[in-house]
């Protein structure tokens, strides 16, 4: 059966069987949390097609994907991000702090969102301008490399101080000439830029470089600042202009990317980039057990922490349930912002949330911890398998490696051995398993090339030379798998 290539401008109309099938190719398993976040993309596409006061009262069905690490929860949430070509941004809530604490507050996640969604319509604006550009840009290098009879102005760009031999020096033109010779000189100077015989000719140029302000304000950054603040420090710091010397290949990408912006309609941007972090974004909420209260009432013996995780589940309320969200580039609303969220809950359950919190996650969906079987079919199954990484890595060495079925499930089954023993980290587990049964190869590979040990076969028994006498010694094991 043939399989299509999902791009985003494709997968915004796929079907929820479709989107189970496009995750199938890199995730094992997990049927119900795939079925539970096709669907809810889905429904994205089906509110849009409501009439405008029907859409409105159609809320997002938030989903929380309950399971051990190492299942595929973040690996759904990172190949959902490249399905859609809605917003989409991926945040630890480990990270947010209560407010008035030190940290990043959870109205940042939604500032990060809509930095994702400009630039997807940047990109998307680019593309279609990206022809004048061109020109624009041809014709900005051609005043570079044509000699000027004109006096250098300081912000004139200078001519090239290094000019192509291809242009013959008794081309120069002076200024009494024609106009007619000059456009020919021109055509000439056109002809050799599109052929890409000047690129390697040196110019000088100017270049516009925006100011670092957020390294300025690393330690506390611009989302964490009033939105009309963080664009008044913006303003008052100027541009800072520098002359260099660089090729014509790489002037090209600079100039490029100038020309592009000033074909760009920036509000244009902005509008839409709110309007589709709006009605189609998507944050995937991770860690989210990390501030459950074990208590569930913030009382517990934690002290400091367990009120800062109350403080951050109540600041997260608002957001989930839908609220204004100031940025500087306008107001985000997030009532249509669809929220997934994850976590292992070992320590915790999900009652142990604020139940308004709990309620604004009416879909949950539990992960199933893997099997042996589960890890044969992940080593092999998936488009990016860690043996086919591995086999690709390797190749570049010129090695060909090849795994005997048996090496799969000796692999396999020291993963499911090490995870029942130590701390059941999941799949995560394979990539420790194989790294330690390539350790002696990847290190002796160029010289094995040498050697012209090309052909490697990995046997069931060479994997368990590697690697079998650790996972038999417990106390090793921790430190090492």
């Amino acid at each position: 059966m043939m399989q299509t290539t999902l791009t985003p401008e494709t997968s915004e109309n796929l079907t929820p069987r479709q989107i189970v099938e496009a995750l199938d190719r890199y995730i094992i398993g997990q049927a119900d949390a795939k079925r539970a976040v096709a669907v809810a993309i889905r429904n994205r596409w089906r509110r849009r097609q409501l009439d405008a006061d029907m859409a409105r009262e159609v809320y997002p069905k938030n989903i929380i994907m309950i399971g051990p690490t190492g299942v595929g929860k973040t690996e759904i949430a990172r190949r959902l991000a490249k399905l859609t070509g809605a917003p989409f941004v991926k945040v630890e809530a480990s990270k947010f702090t209560e407010v008035g604490y030190h940290g990043r507050d959870v109205e940042s996640m939604v500032r990060d969102l809509l930095d994702h969604g400009i630039s997807i319509v940047r990109d998307e604006q680019a593309k279609l301008v990206n022809e004048k550009a061109e020109h624009a840009t041809t014709e900005r290098l051609i005043d570079l490399l044509l000699p000027s009879s004109q006096p250098a102005q300081d912000d004139a760009p200078l001519p090239p101080t290094n000019p192509s031999p291809v242009i013959s020096a008794n081309e120069h033109v002076p200024p009494d000439d024609s106009a007619e010779r000059k456009q020919r000189l021109r055509d000439k100077i056109r002809e050799q830029l599109l052929a890409g015989k000047l690129d390697e000719s040196e110019i000088e140029l100017t270049v516009t470089k925006r100011p670092a302000t957020q390294v300025m304000f690393a330690n506390m950054g611009l989302d964490q600042m009033d939105p009309d603040m963080a664009g008044m420090f913006e303003k008052l710091i100027p541009e800072q202009t520098k002359r260099r010397k660089t090729t014509v290949a790489n002037a090209r990408h600079i100039l490029l990317e100038e020309e592009t912006d000033k074909l760009l309609d920036t509000e244009k941007i902005t509008a839409e980039a709110i309007e589709r972090t709006e009605n189609g974004g998507i944050v995937f909420l991770d860690e989210i057990d990390k501030i459950a209260s074990a208590a569930g009432d913030g009382k517990s013996s934690g002290g400091n922490a367990d009120v800062s995780r109350q403080g951050v589940q109540r600041d997260l309320l608002p957001i989930v349930e839908g609220s204004a969200v100031n940025t500087r580039y306008g107001t985000v609303q997030t009532d249509h912002i669809l929220f997934i969220a994850a976590g292992a809950f070992h320590s915790a359950s999900v009652s142990d949330l604020m139940p308004e919190l709990q309620g604004r996650f009416p879909i949950r969906v539990e992960l199933s911890p893997l099997s042996k079987d589960d890890f044969v079919r992940i080593l092999t199954e998936p488009r990016n398998a860690l043996t086919k990484q591995q086999q690709a890595v390797l190749s570049v060495e010129g090695l060909k490696i090849a795994f005997d079925n048996s090496a799969i499930d000796a692999i396999a089954d020291l993963a499911a051995r090490a995870n029942a023993t130590l701390e059941n980290i999941g799949a995560r587990r394979l990539m420790t398993i194989v790294e330690k049964t390539f350790e002696q190869i990847n290190f002796d590979a160029p010289e094995m090339k040498q050697r012209g040990e090309t052909d490697i076969t990995i046997t069931a028994e060479f994997v368990k030379e590697q690697v079998a006498a650790i996972v038999a010694d417990k106390d090793l094991s921790k430190f090492i798998l």
